[in-house]
């Protein structure tokens, strides 16, 4: 397999420089070329994923030719040892973007190196099984990061946090065991402590990632919770990204809210998670408010969660800064008793008064909020009070007690009853006014045994017969209900007479 020197060199071609031509010094005009064509110098994007390449090459080499690199993509190659992604990175020191995707990353970070990658602002680690302990480690070799990416890592858990899970978990002891009578409290506390360090120093979070075989039991092995790991927030990450993951309790969220107290968007689309309500590791709700570690939260993508409570809706509500939502494809939906899109986003947007933007659409304008509060508030008019959420009587505040809609339909009938005459017979039949007078004679045709083309037919309408007479019906594609058609009017049958 290729190193990251080799596949560069084939790809862009780096030769020896070509020595300049003598110019005589006649010459008066002189023209700039430069030392090395465009597919012979490595540009500041520098894209070489799918390449195999499992390591870095020669350093000197490297340094050379990769010290302009300021966006690096290496998705879907062999990379599986991060001691090989810092000797890259360390000859790139004006990188600001970093795509490792697709690359089995999952081993921890035996020995950082002891710079830190201060231009790094954006990092994509989508789909390499990285596990936690590996990621708070390079948060802390980042402190320039803003963006990062964790999609499809089939984690359940966030094991990472603020909180010393050392100090909880001897905090659940006392509570539970209470004060021995001979005063082993503080060995308890130490063992407890020593515990959680040994496992913190072992790196060992494999269960965070289940394997994909394992990705049915994902809710199972939810509610058994791994040891978290302490570290300091980061206040420089604004975005993450931790689409397709199997978390699925809000209180795993928390965490990350407490890591990147900065947080400004939060993608957390095909995530299976069920509330945003924090609940412990036995499932009992917490008192902790949803948004409590989210308060420049602007953005927050929910799409395929399966969330079915509007009482959810209502907690996203209470992001102070929230103003970007995307709710799609939940089981409330499914179950909503709103017949059309168009109603149930009429419903969000009279429960959000804060989002302007919902599920990607254009901005919420003055007019359709207004719109949307007040069909919020009929659509609530016949329920009992218990059924009323809070948000129907603030918005009552708002534009007072609505009268219901009149149901006026303009459309014209489109089944009408009609007299047929035929000679002396006269009978009654509902008739459908979207059909045409071709297929109106055929029908006919059954009942009066007349052939549809030997059959003359007249409209007569019930309030102008005196004055129009009869009308011939004698275009066979002509739509019934062009007529006017009414029930009560009539249609007069003739045999055609042969010639």
């Amino acid at each position: 397999m290729p190193t990251l020197l080799e596949a560069l060199e084939e790809k862009y071609g780096m030769e020896p420089d070509e020595k300049e031509e003598h110019v005589e010094e006649e010459v008066l005009v002189s023209i700039f070329v430069p030392k090395l064509p465009p597919r012979q110098s490595t540009p500041q994007l520098l894209i070489l994923n799918d390449c195999n390449i499992d390591r870095a090459g020669e350093p000197e080499d490297l340094k050379k030719k990769c010290r302009i690199v300021k966006e690096l993509d290496l998705a879907q190659n062999k990379l599986n040892n991060w001691n090989e992604v810092f000797v890259i990175l360390s000859h790139m020191p004006r990188v600001e973007f970093v795509n490792l995707s697709l690359n089995h990353l999952t081993g921890p970070i035996q020995k950082p190196p002891v710079t830190k990658m201060d231009h790094l602002r954006n990092l994509v680690l989508n789909n390499t099984k990285l596990e936690w302990c590996s990621v708070e480690k390079l948060l802390r070799l980042l402190p320039a990061l803003e963006e990062l990416h964790l999609s499809l890592n089939e984690y359940t858990h966030v094991l990472i946090d603020t909180i010393d899970p050392a100090a909880e978990q001897s905090s659940t002891v006392n509570s539970d065991a209470g004060t021995d009578a001979t005063g082993n409290n503080n060995t308890k506390d130490e063992t407890a402590t020593s515990q959680a360090e040994d496992t913190m120093s072992s790196c060992s979070c494999s269960s965070s990632s289940p394997q994909p075989a394992e990705q049915n039991q994902s809710v199972d092995m939810a509610s058994v919770e791994p040891p978290t790991l302490q570290t300091d927030p980061h206040g420089g990450v604004r975005k993450l990204h931790l689409t397709g993951n199997y978390i699925s309790e809000w209180g795993e969220i928390c965490r990350i809210g407490r890591v990147f107290p900065q947080l400004e968007a939060l993608v957390l689309a095909d995530c299976p998670l069920r509330s945003l309500k924090p609940t412990d590791p036995q499932g009992n709700e917490n008192e902790e408010e949803s948004h409590k570690y989210f308060p420049h939260l602007k953005l927050l993508n929910l799409s395929n969660a399966k969330i079915d409570s509007w009482e959810d809706i209502d907690r996203l509500s209470e992001f102070p800064a929230l103003c970007n939502v995307r709710l799609q494809y939940w089981p409330l939906w499914a179950r909503t008793d709103s017949t059309t899109e168009h109603e149930r986003r009429q419903l969000l947007i009279a429960r959000l008064p804060n989002i302007s933007i919902l599920n990607g659409g254009d901005t919420i304008g003055a007019v359709e909020r207004e719109d949307a509060e007040r069909s919020f508030i009929r659509h609530y008019l016949d329920k009992s009070d218990g059924e009323r959420p809070r948000r129907y009587y603030e918005l009552i505040g708002v534009h007072g007690q609505l009268d219901p809609l009149v149901n006026i339909d303009l459309r014209p009938e489109r089944k009408v009853k009609v007299r047929f005459t035929f000679e002396d017979q006269a009978i009654e039949r509902t008739v459908d006014v979207n059909r045409t007078v071709s297929d109106l004679k055929s029908r006919l045709e059954r009942i009066f045994e007349v052939p549809a083309a030997r059959m003359r037919l007249y409209y007569v309408d019930q309030d102008f017969r005196d004055l129009q007479g009869l009308e011939e019906m004698k275009y066979p594609h002509k739509v019934l209900y062009s007529y006017n058609i009414r029930s009560g009017d009539e249609i007069i049958i003739e045999r055609k007479v042969k010639s």
